[in-house]
């Protein structure tokens, strides 16, 4: 009997509502756990610490650090595959490519 080891995520967003939402949605899957969520860079930085996830999922913007600079610190200090997520349209085409130039690997738009 194998036991494969749960992809752990961090949901990092300053809105309650999709941080709820990522929440249910990602820890319906069977292969997914997620470990929290944080509500700007500077706690998820302690989290990441905390909780060593596998994957983060990001907002592009959020109080105190927007999720582009937050993406550069990670993948300088400590790279991993980051899912980047935002409200943004016609103007988050630029921070679209930004953030696949830094390392996100995906880029999903907030319902």
């Amino acid at each position: 009997m194998s036991f494969s080891k749960k992809t752990t995520v961090l949901i990092v967003d300053d809105s309650a509502l999709i941080r709820q939402m990522f929440s249910e949605m990602l820890g319906s899957q069977p292969d997914i756990e997620v470990l929290g969520t944080a509500c700007d860079p500077l706690d998820a930085r302690e989290k990441i610490k905390q909780l060593n996830p596998d994957v983060l999922t990001l907002d592009i913007e959020m109080p105190k650090m927007d999720g582009l600079s937050f993406l550069e610190k990670i993948m300088s200090l400590r790279p991993m595959p980051v899912i980047m997520a935002s409200t943004l349209t016609q103007k988050g085409a630029d921070a679209t490519i930004r953030a696949l130039e830094i390392g996100a690997f995906d880029y999903v738009s907030k319902p």
